[in-house]
């Protein structure tokens, strides 16, 4: 495990304010928050309600964000004064195959007459519908995880991510690990790309009492001191990976119970997954507690003995600083950006090897817990939306500045 360095960086690079971004020219934004599941959101979802208030309160007289949302998603984001507008569309992502066409369809009608002059979306609609485009590469999993698609989703993210580049003024990823994927799979220029990390939020994610948290998570049937996983049950999240880990690792682990945490989204994995813990014969450790909001993952966090994260691809890894903000050790993955993520605040095994995850989930427990602690809560101050909420402007101020030059 490598340590931190004492310098504090703003998780952001990339371009840098342009000139246009005063009160000279109106600078109108359409966000496309249509493509989560209002029902079961994804960490991306999470993000954008944290961003999209900084944004808010950071935008230059003249600059308005217009938030493309379902019906079933417009609670999350407030309107707010002249700043701040609702778009209505009539599905997000718990209708895909609709939400889909209407992007495109809806779209090339809809923000010229609200006069948009830029959109920020993850796949340009067929027909351009402004003339600024910045694209948010949140993933590139058509290409790196395509088990985890529909053969459909993946044929249409395949198809669609070469020409939402080609036509992108900028291109936002939130990791060097993505980047380099985007540069492997796609034909960019890299001149259009801007690294914007995320970031994890303070107010929810801190620490707290272990033995109320552990008192508040007992009801589920976790009894005993406990290591933790969370993430939605896919596949390349190597969930099963770390079941194996823990049979190898259990005899010193002193009777501790693994808790897994998240939404069984693949259920034919998830089917494995049971199965295989009873094939283990390790039915007795395990606890699957399923999706929990925001704010009972926090009590997960604080009353966990460490948080492993084994998996083969993220493109930024946000459970591993939520853990790290609660000051809960983190075991992750020594590939991808999880490395990146970690910045030296956490052991990495090998995803592909249980017996490297079971050694460093063991050596986790041990006397270096009290260091992982320390370095994390360090690691994940280094992350706050204020400063990818500004990044991000600054992205979308020079997109439309080229534009009007």
């Amino acid at each position: 495990m490598s340590t931190p360095t004492g310098t504090t960086r703003l998780p952001v690079t990339g371009t840098a304010p342009c000139e246009g971004g005063n009160n000279r020219d109106r600078l109108r934004i359409a966000m496309n928050l249509l493509t989560d599941d209002p029902r079961q959101p994804s960490g991306a979802h999470w993000c954008w309600t944290r961003i999209v208030p900084e944004m808010a309160n950071r935008l230059l007289p003249g600059e308005e964000l217009h938030l493309m949302l379902s019906p079933s998603a417009r609670h999350y984001f407030p309107e707010s004064g002249d700043a701040v507008h609702h778009m209505t569309y009539p599905w997000s992502n718990e209708h895909r195959v609709l939400r889909t066409a209407s992007e495109h369809l809806f779209s090339p009608v809809r923000l010229p007459l609200r006069h948009i002059d830029l959109l920020s979306t993850a796949i340009a609609p067929v027909v351009n519908p402004t003339r600024s485009l910045v694209i948010h590469m949140k993933t590139m999993h058509a290409f790196t995880a395509p088990e985890s698609l529909s053969v459909g989703a993946r044929a249409y993210r395949r198809l669609n991510y070469q020409r939402s580049v080609r036509l992108a003024d900028a291109i936002i990823v939130n990791s060097n690990s993505l980047r380099a994927e985007v540069d492997q799979y796609l034909d960019v220029d890299p001149r259009k790309v801007s690294l914007i990390y995320e970031a994890v939020d303070h107010d929810i994610f801190k620490p707290g009492s272990r033995d109320a948290a552990r008192a508040h998570v007992a009801s589920l049937g976790i009894s005993r001191p406990f290591v933790l996983f969370v993430s939605s049950l896919w596949r390349y999240k190597n969930c099963d990976g770390l079941l194996r880990a823990w049979r190898l690792a259990r005899d010193e682990l002193s009777g501790r119970q693994l808790v897994i945490l998240g939404a069984e989204r693949d259920q034919k994995y998830a089917a494995e997954l049971h199965a295989l813990v009873d094939e283990l014969g390790i039915a007795e450790d395990v606890v699957f507690v399923g999706a929990v909001q925001n704010e009972d993952t926090v009590r997960f966090y604080q009353a966990a003995d460490l948080l492993v994260y084994p998996s083969f691809n993220e493109t930024f890894g946000l459970p591993i600083l939520e853990a790290m903000a609660c000051a809960c050790p983190v075991v992750t993955s020594d590939v991808s950006s999880m490395p990146e993520i970690a910045g030296g605040a956490a052991l990495l095994a090998d995803p592909h090897d249980p017996g490297s995850i079971a050694r460093a989930i063991v050596a986790a427990t041990g006397p270096v817990a009290s260091t992982l602690r320390t370095e994390g809560l360090r690691r994940a101050r280094q992350f706050n939306w204020g400063a990818i909420a500004e990044a991000t402007l600054d992205v979308y101020r020079s997109a439309a500045e080229r534009r009007r030059r």
